[in-house]
């Protein structure tokens, strides 16, 4: 069985990842921020474990992943998924509003997957899903 990590995994587009890996036969957990409420009834209604933590901070994410692997096993397949946005044409957009985007959406991937690819090199197998932002593509 293949354990999974789905990042931003508790509403949207993550929740439906963490339940198709659930149902593809993984092992899921999934990580979320702030949304406790949010959390509580996506571990009710569909039985995946959610742990939370800010993904924008690096330690966060390697006592996470920690904890993640010590309670599920070693992650096989990370889902690079947490984002936020702060739109704002750029004449009004705040230094902290960039950073906050810049550190969840970018460096949250440098985060999450530093916390598991020393792991997935070691077991010659692994798989990291980053997935991007339509503001990636347009302005």
């Amino acid at each position: 069985m293949r354990h999974a990590l789905v990042t931003g995994g508790t509403r949207g587009l993550g929740r439906a990842i963490a339940i198709a890996l659930r149902d593809d036969g993984c092992r899921v957990a999934a990580v979320y921020r702030g949304n406790q409420e949010a959390a509580r009834r996506f571990r009710d209604e569909t039985g995946i474990p959610a742990y939370a933590w800010d993904v924008s901070a690096y330690a966060m994410c390697a006592e996470g992943v920690t904890r993640v692997e010590r309670e599920m096993g070693p992650v096989d397949i990370l889902v690079n998924n947490a984002g936020i946005t702060r739109d704002a044409m750029l004449h009004r957009m705040s230094e902290e509003q960039w950073l906050e985007v810049m550190r969840t959406n970018l460096g949250s991937m440098f985060n999450m997957t530093r916390a598991v690819i020393n792991g997935m090199r070691g077991r010659h197998y692994g798989r990291i899903i980053n997935i991007s932002s339509i503001n990636g593509r347009k302005g």
